[in-house]
């Protein structure tokens, strides 16, 4: 079992790497300042629980599960596009009353999903005051992200404060990675493992989903992962692809307590995939390759790579070069597969296997390939 849990905590590595306020605060101070005048901002994306639109891929070669990418005319390199935000990421503004506590908050939260923000703020700020929980985390929530006000995030931490000794699970959550970061309050794991709990069980998913990775970090190993899995669980089933991606490297590795199955782990894969969660993207373009959970698949799994590529994934170049120059997928092309080492070379990766491949191209290919990577920048 040592081994075992040994090799699935380097499987979920990815996971454990994730942190949310650290997003957060790396969000709000790049926030834009506020403008003299307030003019209407564009509407906020959708809850985390609203399936991403679909993207085309390259065509199956074989038959495909019906959740497969959908095919592509003629599948093209593309330029490299803005990586898609996972759910997980809390510059995705939620425009959900009962984000902000159970009661809406009536005039105030109306201006703010309007993007009228300096008349929700000025709303919201007495209610505030005199203890209301919603309109505290409203607060908390534009000084974060500088919504019609200068960015503060020490003030946004205090009002945070504030509404989670209300009960708010949205505000527990955000001052417990405030705690756990100790930089606009001070560091207090033992609290922050508290409101995280209390989060997690007042049903906010990237609080399950940090729960379990604080799980995992008191344990190591298999216990750990098995204290950890069914808070993944939870957030996976409310469509948080951290979760859904984490869910899929337990299940694809096993545990005593936690059986290994890869086809459900596919199915997870797939959710996170369709969210966008690029790591999840390349894996299942590799599971679809091998036949690993289900139907081998080359062309579900070269569409899967290119879309994780195209969003900037590394790794994903790399494979992507290998399944054009091996033919897997897609027509073989010595060009685009140069191109696209060429591009994940920049990035600091190698690969014996391209190298060599690399070296058996004439000038006139590499010239054309570097051409072609260049568009990808």
């Amino acid at each position: 079992m040592g081994v075992k849990s040994g090799n699935l905590v380097c499987a979920i590595a990815a996971v454990l790497a994730i942190s949310p306020v650290f997003m957060h605060a790396a969000a709000a101070q790049t926030a834009p300042a506020p403008t003299a005048t307030e003019t209407p901002a564009a509407p906020a994306p959708a809850a985390p629980d609203t399936p991403a639109p679909a993207v085309n891929h390259a065509p199956s070669l074989t038959s495909a599960p019906t959740d497969a990418p959908q095919p592509l005319e003629t599948p093209q390199t593309t330029p490299k596009q803005d990586k898609p935000k996972l759910a997980s990421d809390p510059t995705v503004d939620i425009v959900n009353p009962t984000r902000f506590g159970k009661g809406a908050i009536d005039e105030a939260f109306g201006a703010y999903q309007r993007g009228l923000y300096k008349t929700a703020y000025n709303l919201a700020l007495p209610r505030a005051e005199s203890g209301d929980g919603a309109a505290q985390v409203l607060i908390a929530d534009m000084l974060a992200r500088g919504l019609g006000i200068p960015v503060n995030l020490a003030e946004s931490a205090k009002w945070y404060g504030k509404a989670s000794e209300q009960g708010n699970p949205e505000a527990q959550f955000r001052y417990g990675t405030i705690l756990l970061q100790g930089k606009y309050a001070p560091k207090d794991p033992a609290k922050a493992k508290t409101l995280m709990k209390a989060a997690a069980d007042g049903g906010n998913a990237m609080a399950q989903f940090n729960y379990g990775q604080i799980m995992m970090q008191e344990h190591p190993g298999a216990l750990g992962i098995e204290n950890a899995y069914p808070w993944f669980l939870k957030a996976a089933t409310q469509g948080l692809p951290d979760g859904e991606y984490a869910v899929s490297q337990i299940l694809a590795n096993g545990t005593l307590a936690v059986p290994r199955d890869d086809a459900k782990a596919r199915e997870y894969l797939i959710k996170a995939a369709k969210r966008g969660y690029d790591t999840a993207q390349l894996d299942l373009g590799r599971w679809f390759v091998e036949g690993r959970g289900g139907p081998r698949d080359y062309g579900s799994g070269f569409g899967w790579t290119l879309r994780a590529a195209v969003g900037g994934n590394v790794a994903a170049q790399a494979q992507l070069a290998k399944l054009y120059y091996q033919g897997l997928g897609v027509e073989g092309d010595s060009v685009k597969a140069a191109a696209w080492y060429m591009v994940a070379r920049r990035a600091g990766l190698t690969d014996p296997e391209l190298d060599s491949f690399m070296d058996g191209l004439d000038d006139d290919q590499m010239k054309a390939a570097l051409t072609e990577a260049n568009k990808l920048r």
